[in-house]
């Protein structure tokens, strides 16, 4: 919308819903900051709805766009942090980020080493495969449970006694209200979680999104305004 300025010119201006907005904090950078009210909202609040307390084993399956900032989040939510991922290139950032452990899934059953570590409170499955998904099923403790917040097409399969007999269980998340958008902003400020971005001026848009969808970007494609 187009309205009268208080100097008299014309400004560009948004009405919005107060329930709809959410306090940015002072001292992030509002284009640094922009993928975490998107991939930072997912997984911080499904991490902080998904019952684990400080000190539960939470592992972290994939490194990518959503995972990079889960790991962050669990690690400094007070969780023991493990990092699951396909070969060991991401290792270095994934105990960078947070991890306490890390977990080659090419190379390893993980959910054989989850189990070694006593099972997983929560996983939080962030990589976009049902395949992946599965096969870290059993890595859950008695009690535990798969969070999902990468989006596949294919189904999950789980074992019936692992699921009934350990009363484990399957969940998804997704996103959550401006409530829920400040509250990621505040604590990503106070814990120093950040979103490792490449950034895009506007007229280079379809250059970003081509580069997000094709996997390459590391980890988010931001537009800015200059």
């Amino acid at each position: 919308m187009t309205g009268l300025s208080f100097d008299g010119g014309y400004a560009e201006y948004v009405i919005a819903r107060t329930e709809a907005l959410a306090l940015f904090p002072d001292g992030l950078d509002p284009a640094g900051a922009a993928p975490l009210l998107c991939a930072g909202l997912t997984t911080f609040n499904a991490l902080r709805n998904s019952g684990a307390r400080p000190d539960d084993l939470v592992a972290v399956l994939g490194v990518g766009g959503l995972g990079h900032l889960g790991v962050q989040y669990a690690a400094r939510m007070g969780f023991d942090t493990v990092a699951i991922a396909r070969g060991t290139d991401t290792e270095p950032l994934a105990r960078k980020l947070g991890a306490a452990r890390f977990i080659d899934s090419n190379a390893r059953d993980a959910a054989a080493e989850l189990r070694k570590l006593g099972g997983a409170a929560v996983i939080l499955a962030t990589a976009p495969s049902s395949k992946a998904m599965s096969a870290v099923f059993g890595g859950l403790r008695p009690g535990g449970k798969l969070v999902a917040v990468g989006v596949a097409a294919e189904p999950i399969e789980a074992d019936m006694v692992t699921l009934v007999v350990g009363q484990r269980s399957i969940a998804g998340f997704y996103s959550g209200t401006s409530i829920d958008s400040q509250d990621t902003l505040a604590f990503s400020r106070r814990s120093g979680v950040q979103s490792m971005n490449e950034y895009f001026p506007l007229e280079r848009a379809p250059e970003a999104y081509q580069r997000m969808m094709s996997g390459k970007a590391r980890f988010r494609a931001v537009l800015t305004m200059s």
